[in-house]
């Protein structure tokens, strides 16, 4: 048995090796950012937050007012005031998680493994034969 022989399948798991992480290295990047806040030498005191929070409540007080106020108006009209959809109807908007980043790097690796699998024991079946 030649040199070049033994060493071949150690060549094609490095080089699948390398193409399988060049596909995951992206997928890290969903787990780079952490949602939880550190805390900091600012955070506010409970009197601060109390007063946010009173703050907040008139805020939104306030707010569903004036749409009851729109609501009643564009029944006056109508109906022809209200929003055509969307954000402008009230729909919050989609959330950006990186789910989809981490399911198609997987999926990539998986047929890029699957793939270098079907090549590697078709080479080996057609040497074997002929």
């Amino acid at each position: 048995m030649s040199r070049r022989l033994t060493l071949r399948p150690l060549r094609i798991a490095v080089l699948t090796g390398v193409a399988a992480g060049a596909l995951l290295v992206p997928a890290t990047a969903a787990f780079a950012t952490d949602p939880t806040p550190t805390p900091g030498a600012t955070d506010p005191t409970s009197a601060d937050k109390e007063a946010l929070a009173k703050k907040k409540a008139e805020g939104a007080r306030t707010s569903k007012e004036a749409e009851a106020k729109k609501a009643a108006e564009a029944q006056k009209t109508g109906g022809k005031g209200y929003p055509r959809g969307g954000v402008a109807a009230g729909e919050a908007p989609a959330q950006d998680d990186n789910t989809g980043t981490l399911i198609g790097s997987a999926t990539g690796a998986l047929l890029l493994a699957g793939a270098g699998t079907y090549v590697l024991r078709r080479r080996t079946t057609a040497r074997r034969e002929g």
